[in-house]
């Protein structure tokens, strides 16, 4: 009924209608009913198919005469890897040149190749566009971090297509399945826009967690061991037989790579889904007897490496959270058909393109976004900005900031009109919330992002992007990039090669001694926990021992000996008259390894100072002391002391215009034992305080 209108028989002076439900939003109400019917029978009408196929680009393949680039993101269960192949092969045909690149990214996240993607387009658009001359290149790049690896074919990387396919036979009987009425408990694969995360965190079978795989609901058909090492690369079959005595079948097919010790990884996190008719066309019915159908399925199309002395595991579920299962509870037997092998396309791991010529450039401008990530960079552009020169007031001074402000192009604005000076030798810590600009400030500090106004001097050098000054800077800030099939040592080595300094000037083995990784350094930073690569991000900004260091977080992960030791380190590097800046939530770390202190909210600078001053002098003061009652008479005597009390370890008092040491000097000379002192409002009471009141 429309909003409004009576139903028949209702009185004309009745209440309206309710309006009807829009469970679509702002999507057209055709789409949305196409949609509401699909997710109710999971079937979709035969209106959805002539839609989706009326707006499929398998319509328009065949007219694309234009030379095409397609990227196509591995981490994306929203467009999976076949469709990207699909669209390459229908344009190819036709004779147009295609070339087809499989990067790391996607909507489920993975690794950002941004620079590199640009790098080929422009590459492109010069080739076709500018028609600068340079050689056709349409073979297949896929990227398996830390290498661009890339196969001389045309495109088509499925079961079907140029990369050399492998046969590997399966072993494993027929087995029962159960599928629960309406698929609950279903298993957790990947969910769109987060498969890659979901998969990671749950993606295993026989070794990981039980939402990926659900005991009764799954057969499993295993290869023999790997004797030779390479990379999946698109979509592999496997011929599956499908017994039961209902109408019909659905089930989720997936391959896992199983390590020797039975640890298995569902790659992405994506699976196949099936739905098999067995029942003949027009029959009604209970089903009399049970019924078989074969049927080949295209697998996922993935990039995933394997090693030798792994197995590949074809895994059959009968439930998966991403689809809408039947009501009622069904019983499959699942079996190997055909010649029970399973087909994959594996490109030699030894194949990369032109000798080095996709990886080196890469892999050298992943040691550059290194080198400018952590701030040792000599060699830069200046853009948008005059050049005012140095400032020689300001020549001894590590850092100072004045007026700085940076606006983004949606109107917002990060900081406003922030200034603040760090003198040599201190620890400065900058402190705020989530949102307070701290990163931002930091980013513009290492010349990665331009200031919208104000600026930020080093030693008196204006920065921007590549200022010569930055050499003297040493930051761990944006994460180090460390390439993880090296060890530590040579991540070392590798990132000092790229900022062109003398090898002599690195000081290996100080920065080393900060890292304490002892002979671990020597091991590949795959292998490292997060502390492990924590030390080592740290042990890299040292290099050179920099004359400003500049940390983000630099205890996460690490375990209260290690904090223990970097606020030592931290301490001893600012008494040789360097310079330190660290960002940091663990406010009580903070209070104990910084001198000073800089408090941003919302983009501006609302306090910047010493700890104590930030604490405050005039303040509580607790004093574990071995005879409660004596203290409390002594501190009583000592000028300045106020609302003197006891506790059971010690006294409570307060301090007006009078230092502690004054208090604990008096205590001493009575021949009581002090065994601590400390402010009752600590830098975290006196933090959120600061930011209230703000």
């Amino acid at each position: 009924e429309p909003s409004g209108t009576a139903p028949p028989g209702a009185p004309d002076d009745g209440p309206p209608a309710p309006p009807a439900a829009n469970a679509c939003g702002r999507f057209a109400a055709d789409l949305c009913d196409m949609y509401s019917e699909a997710a109710r029978t999971g079937r979709p009408t035969t209106a959805m198919l002539d839609l989706l196929w009326r707006s499929s680009p398998a319509r328009v393949t065949k007219d694309v005469t234009a030379p095409t680039l397609l990227v196509q993101g591995q981490a994306d269960s929203l467009f999976p890897l076949s469709e990207g192949d699909a669209n390459a092969r229908a344009i190819a045909a036709t004779g147009t040149p295609v070339k087809v690149v499989w990067e790391a990214g996607g909507h489920d996240g993975g690794v950002d190749e941004s620079q590199r993607l640009r790098d080929l387009t422009l590459a492109w658009f010069d080739r076709y566009v500018k028609k600068d001359g340079s050689a056709p290149d349409t073979r297949f790049e896929v990227t398996v971090p830390p290498q661009v690896r890339v196969a001389p074919a045309e495109p088509g990387v499925t079961a079907a297509g140029p990369v050399p396919v492998v046969r590997l036979p399966l072993t494993g009987g027929p087995q029962v399945v159960q599928a629960p009425p309406g698929g609950s408990p279903a298993a957790l694969t990947a969910l769109p826009g987060v498969g890659g995360a979901l998969a990671g965190a749950l993606g295993s079978v026989g070794g990981g967690s039980a939402l990926s795989a659900l005991p009764g609901q799954v057969a499993a058909f295993e290869t023999a061991p790997l004797e030779r090492a390479g990379t999946v690369v698109g979509s592999g079959r496997v011929a599956l037989r499908v017994t039961t005595t209902a109408p019909d079948a659905t089930v989720f097919v997936g391959l896992y790579d199983v390590a020797p010790g039975g640890a298995a990884t569902l790659p992405r996190g994506l699976v196949s889904p099936v739905r098999l008719e067995l029942r003949a066309a027009g029959e009604r019915g209970p089903e009399p007897t049970s019924r078989s159908r074969d049927v080949t399925v295209a697998l996922p199309a993935v990039v995933t490496d394997l090693a030798v002395g792994h197995r590949l595991r074809v895994v059959v579920s009968t439930t998966d959270q991403g689809y809408a299962l039947p009501a009622d509870g069904r019983a499959y037997e699942v079996a190997l058909a055909g010649d029970s092998t399973l087909t994959v396309p594996v490109l030699d791991a030894a194949v990369v393109g032109g000798g080095l010529r996709p990886l080196l450039p890469w892999a050298l401008g992943l040691v550059g976004l290194v080198a400018a990530a952590v701030l040792v960079v000599t060699v830069g552009v200046r853009r948008g900005r005059r050049d005012t020169g140095p400032d020689p007031d300001l020549a001894d001074v590590p850092l100072a900031v004045r007026d700085l402000g940076k606006a983004y192009g949606d109107g917002f604005r990060a900081v406003s009109d922030l200034s603040f000076t760090v003198e040599q030798g201190r620890v400065l810590g900058l402190l705020g919330p989530n949102g307070a600009g701290k990163t931002t400030t930091l980013r513009m500090l290492m010349g990665l992002i331009a200031p919208t106004e104000g600026e930020i001097r080093v030693f008196g050098e204006p920065i921007r992007f590549g200022a010569p000054v930055l050499s003297r800077v040493g930051a761990f800030v944006e994460g180090p990039g460390f390439l993880p099939h090296l060890s530590g040592l040579e991540n070392l080595h590798l990132y000092w090669a790229a900022t062109g300094r003398p090898a002599a000037d690195a000081r290996f083995d100080e920065a080393l001694e900060v890292a304490g990784l002892g002979n671990d350094v020597q091991r590949r930073v795959r292998t490292y926990s997060q502390g492990m690569r924590q030390r080592l991000a740290i042990a890299q900004a040292m290099l050179g021992l920099p004359d400003l260091l500049v940390l983000d977080e630099p205890t996460n992960g690490l375990d209260p000996p290690q904090i223990r030791e970097m606020r030592e380190v931290l301490g001893r590097y600012a008494a040789t008259g360097r310079t330190v800046v660290v960002s940091s939530h663990l406010l009580a770390e903070v209070e104990q390894t910084c001198s000073h202190v800089v408090v941003m909210h919302q983009g501006r600078l609302v306090f910047e100072g010493t700890v104590a001053d930030l604490v405050g002098s005039a303040t509580v003061v607790v004093v574990d002391v071995d005879d409660p009652q004596r203290a409390a008479r002594v501190a009583a005597s000592v000028e300045g002391a106020q609302d003197v009390g006891t506790t059971p370890t010690g006294i409570v008092l307060r301090l007006v215009g009078t230092p502690r040491g004054a208090l604990v000097a008096a205590l001493v000379a009575a021949g009581l034992q002090v065994e601590r002192v400390a402010p009752q409002r600590g830098l975290e009471e006196a933090f959120l305080a600061l930011v209230g009141e703000s």
